[in-house]
């Protein structure tokens, strides 16, 4: 008897250049940002542009309201710089991540502009990565100090934590250590009929849980 694989999902179309020096990628960002809505991730020689597709950017903005609900109904601070480029020329690396937070360090980075050089990486960094990509962003980010990166390939949430400069899988989100990963899968599922119901639900289940 044949088992069938699951449908191979498509969120992403993407383009690879390498062998280009900092320069090079800068120029190029600067031509295509002003014509395109693509996104781009630098590594030390190799770049890659991403044109996100609707299933990427649905997954995106969905995990970014089930971060906010828990930030606003646990009380807590954030700044939100969504796909803000995060460059560090001294790492030869720069990315422009699907969601970033200052949640921890909010108070470092509330009352001006983000400076790399000075300020610290945001705190929680999001990615949704439906296609393949060649780049190991697993790397990337902790090289330039993200404390937490979220990683969700359209079907599974992978929860990383920076320890001695590499990332620890966790069952867990440490910003958010009361929640499991199948709240996030439930809220999503639900999210995908329903947006405000699914909010609205979501809403009040984080209430209960920090009354009970």
């Amino acid at each position: 008897m044949l088992i069938e694989s699951p449908p191979k999902l498509v969120g992403e179309k993407r383009l690879t250049f390498r062998n280009l020096d900092w320069h090079a990628f800068k120029q190029i960002q600067s031509l295509l940002t002003e014509r395109t809505r693509a996104r781009f991730t630098y590594d030390n020689g190799v770049l890659e542009i991403t044109m996100p597709l609707e299933g990427h950017e649905r997954s995106a903005r969905l995990i970014e309201r089930f971060i906010l609900i828990l930030v606003m109904e646990l009380g807590m601070k954030v700044k939100t710089m969504g796909s803000t480029t995060l460059d560090r020329e001294d790492l030869l690396k720069s990315a422009e991540p699907d969601n970033g937070y200052y949640i921890q360090n909010y108070a470092l980075v509330a009352s001006h502009e983000v400076n790399l050089n000075v300020d610290p990486a945001p705190d929680l960094v999001v990615e949704v990565d439906i296609t393949n990509t060649d780049l190991n962003k697993n790397t990337l980010y902790a090289s330039m100090g993200v404390q937490e990166f979220w990683r969700f390939n359209g079907r599974v949430w992978q929860i990383l934590q920076l320890v001695d400069g590499a990332y620890v899988e966790c069952d867990r989100p440490p910003t958010f250590p009361s929640i499991e990963k199948t709240d996030l899968y439930q809220f999503l599922e639900a999210a995908l009929l329903d947006e405000v119901a699914a909010e609205i639900n979501f809403r009040q289940w984080v209430r209960q849980q920090v009354s009970a």
